[in-house]
């Protein structure tokens, strides 16, 4: 089988994957309106941790996702100081591991997308991971343009849906 092919294979199966959870924006909404809790279930890594208080003051308070600029997958000063608050988070709640979700806005085509919202979720990852958070502990999906906040063909709508979202996972026991 020729690397093509291998590449294209992957690229179906995530993008069907991708497709398996039609209902995944009705649990939870943050304070913006777009869906507060990780889009839903995480069906590629594990169960999300239920909406609990602990959740709840991640999402409302330490905030649950970074953003990024066009075409890259760079931390600006925001997103590392929401990811520094995520971390001091994890230290204090260490019974939790996450997913960290790449995503892309829509231009662009299937493949690029999905390996730049791999970068950001990696950059996420190797920030954390900096602040001292195990390894162990962080996942990363990327979804590409697949699972995107706002549908709509401005900049307002592509600039939340060029992100990175923190899931919390159900502790384990």
């Amino acid at each position: 089988m020729t690397q093509l092919s291998k590449v294209l294979l992957l690229v179906s199966g995530l993008m069907l994957a991708s497709c398996a959870n039609t209902d995944r924006f009705a649990s939870g909404t943050s304070s913006d309106g777009a869906d507060g809790y990780g889009l839903g279930e995480s069906e590629v890594i594990g169960d999300p941790a239920p909406l609990n208080e602990e959740v709840a003051e991640f999402i409302d308070m330490v905030g649950d996702r970074v953003h990024f600029a066009v075409d890259q997958s760079t931390l600006d000063p925001s997103a590392r100081e929401i990811l520094t608050a995520q971390a001091d988070w994890l230290f204090g709640n260490a019974g939790y591991t996450v997913v960290i979700e790449g995503h892309a806005d829509e231009r662009g085509t299937q493949e690029y997308n999905l390996a730049l919202g791999a970068r950001r979720a990696s950059a996420v990852q190797q920030f954390l991971i900096a602040q001292g958070i195990a390894p162990e502990r962080l996942d990363i999906v990327t979804y590409g343009k697949e699972r995107p906040i706002e549908i709509c063909s401005v900049e307002s709508c592509y600039e939340r849906n060029r992100r990175a979202v923190t899931v919390l996972l159900a502790a384990a026991g």
